[in-house]
Formats: structure tokens, C-alpha cells, sequence
């Protein structure tokens, strides 16, 4: 499969799935009832209030590595963009912005830890 083939099903996924997220997100802070209520007050299409977040779960676990693939297709464009708007320092913001998405990982993921 060519490169930029397999790069358009990765953005069509993408857009997919975050499209997805949105909705769900949508829908389970405005449409289904949270909290304690009737039972039958929390279904919509027939899955309840917790199925429809499993799959808003499992969306944003699959939103994950669809980014990294992006990413990592597009990182010479990503450079050489870099280069061309910030000049001489380009490496320098490139490192960090890589250590603040380090940080950001082990804050969440300490956050959700404990």
C-alpha cells in the first residue's frame, strides 16, 4: 500500500473517531440524565448511560495511537514547517514541546492513578 494511501485512511479514521468522541461527548452531558433517576430515563437506542461511555472510552483509547501514526507520517512536514516560521531555535521548541507532552502524560497519568 502506498504511503500516502495508508496516510488518507489514517485521517479518515481520524476524523471518524474524533467526530465520534464529540458526539458521544454531546450526548452523554446533555441528552442522557446523569445521577440518580428512573432506570429507563438512562437508555438512548437501547444501551444505557455506562455502555455509551465504554465506547466514548474506547473511541478516545483508539484516538491515541491514530494520532501517533499521524504524527509520525507527517513529522518531516512538521520540521521543516518548524524551521521555516521559527528559524535557528526550531530544534529547541521541537524538544520542548516533546517534554511538555512527556509531562502531560505522567501528570494524567497520575492523576487517573491516584
Amino acid at each position: 500500500m502506498k504511503k500516502i494511501t495508508l496516510k488518507y485512511f489514517i485521517n479518515v479514521t481520524l476524523f471518524i473517531d474524533m467526530t465520534s468522541i464529540a458526539v458521544l461527548g454531546f450526548l452523554l452531558g446533555f441528552v442522557i440524565p446523569k445521577g440518580q433517576g428512573y432506570s429507563s430515563q438512562k437508555y438512548f437506542l437501547g444501551l444505557h448511560r455506562h455502555d455509551w461511555a465504554d465506547i466514548h472510552l474506547y473511541l478516545a483509547l483508539l484516538l491515541l495511537p491514530l494520532l501517533i501514526i499521524h504524527v509520525w507520517f507527517n513529522w518531516t512536514w512538521v520540521v521543516q514547517s518548524t524551521k521555516r516560521y521559527l528559524g535557528v531555535q526550531w530544534k529547541n521548541f521541537l524538544w520542548a514541546i516533546s517534554f511538555a507532552w512527556i509531562i502531560v502524560l505522567i501528570v494524567g497519568w497520575f492523576a487517573v492513578k491516584f
